[in-house]
């Protein structure tokens, strides 16, 4: 078995990250941007506005473990898009679904933020995990 390439998963997971840096934009920035607000100001919350560059490194960090976890199942499932698909759902489970399971009971956020983040996370993390995987290869 070859050892994993150390280069190409923080080359692959940094696209995997900014492909998860977009989605996210796209989604908490833009289209979700009102009804965190409105959660947030609800709770008696600050915006969040100050936590972005970590929100930023995190999607880098998950990226990297997304393609980090592609590459040590790729020799059991094979290289390819189904394999980092099986990659992106499992990073999905730990991140986002479990995350909402734990944190929605709490009623921080209103249900429909939770669960539109987890169907998000259901197709961001897999894409990602797609793209950044394009860009890994053993040695």
């Amino acid at each position: 078995m070859n050892r994993i390439n150390v280069k190409g998963v923080i080359i692959g997971g940094l696209v995997a990250g900014l492909v998860l840096n977009v989605v996210d934009y796209l989604v908490y920035g833009v289209w979700l941007a009102p009804d965190m607000a409105a959660a947030l100001q609800a709770a008696g919350k600050k915006p969040i506005d100050s936590l972005i560059p970590l929100f930023i490194l995190l999607d880098f960090v998950y990226g990297i473990a997304l393609v980090q976890l592609y590459a040590a199942i790729r020799p059991r499932f094979g290289p390819g898009p189904n394999t980092a698909t099986k990659a992106g759902i499992f990073v999905w489970v730990l991140i986002s679904l479990l995350h909402a399971i734990g944190e929605a009971p709490m009623g921080l956020l209103p249900m429909r933020l939770y669960v539109l983040g987890t169907i998000v996370g259901l197709i961001e993390f897999p894409l990602a995990a797609v793209a950044g995987a394009k860009f890994y290869r053993e040695t």
